[in-house]
């Protein structure tokens, strides 16, 4: 079956490279493989998992998403998502977890997105953490979707090995799953936006530290720490002033209205006011 714009086939064809059959999940004991999975990446604490078993059977009852990426038999990743508003138009996607490398992760969300195409959907949306500069990669240059609103303090504090220490701030991700630059990404043509020769730099790092600088030219550079994981655990007194620094520089502008239009290579995000 071929999806609009050839979703399937792209959905496929990123399944094939990362070696992996990617199947929607209906069934207990494939949500206990989930809830498994996504404990050996986050170990969050036992009473706040990122998504119960139970949850993940009404999902799936309810004609939302839940699926799985497998590498012969053995679950390798697998994500959740609900349908949000407006009806009709939008999936929210709530929980995606996967081995690291070989782009289970990438192959999963083409399979997303091939599922909300097939369903009249014009978008994805998903919140990260914006000072996480692989998953800032991944969502903006390997996937074309870009964030539309800053979050501070989103979850409230959280208990996973990965989170605990810090404030949850997030930036809302939205795939629009049709736009030029999405169609390109999933076809493999990252999008790398030039960075305007006249930008300038809002939040630099100096010393592994942050460092502000004027926010009232036209384009602007902020900048993320290159592992603000192993910050939190090696420096935690520069992980929070990094985490401060983003929110009052990066989130502070697009409050005002200023757009990110892109990522760089060297770990800045661009932002047009």
């Amino acid at each position: 079956m071929t999806g609009p714009t050839g979703s399937d086939e792209h959905a496929e064809a990123a399944a094939r490279a990362a070696e992996v059959r990617i199947a929607e999940l209906s069934e207990l004991p494939a949500f206990e493989e989930v809830f498994r999975l996504f404990d050996d990446i986050w170990h969050p604490d036992p009473g706040n998992p990122p998504v119960t078993v139970e949850m993940m059977r009404a999902f799936s009852h309810a004609g939302n998403y839940v699926a799985g990426a497998y590498r012969g038999d053995r679950l390798v990743g697998a994500s959740v998502g609900f349908l949000a508003a407006p009806v009709g138009r939008v999936l929210h996607s709530h929980v995606t977890g996967a081995a690291t490398g070989r782009g289970i992760g990438f192959a999963l969300k083409l399979h997303q997105r091939a599922w909300a195409l097939e369903r009249g959907l014009e978008r994805i949306t998903w919140t990260y953490d914006p000072l996480v500069r692989r998953n800032a990669h991944f969502n903006l240059v390997k996937l074309g979707a870009l964030p539309e609103e800053y979050l501070p303090s989103f979850y409230g504090p959280m208990a996973d090995a990965i989170n605990t220490g810090d404030e949850s701030d997030r930036m809302l991700a939205v795939w629009r799953l049709s736009q030029p630059r999405v169609l390109a990404a999933v076809q493999g043509e990252p999008h790398r936006p030039p960075t305007p020769p006249q930008a300038v730099t809002a939040l630099a790092e100096r010393d592994g530290r942050p460092l502000t600088g004027p926010t009232d030219a036209r384009t602007l550079l902020v900048a993320v720490p290159a592992d603000i994981e192993t910050l939190r655990r090696a420096d935690p007194g520069a992980a929070r002033a990094w985490r401060h620094a983003l929110r009052d520089v990066l989130g502070a502008l697009m409050r005002e209205g200023a757009r990110v239009t892109g990522f760089t290579g060297q770990g800045h995000y661009i932002v047009e006011r």
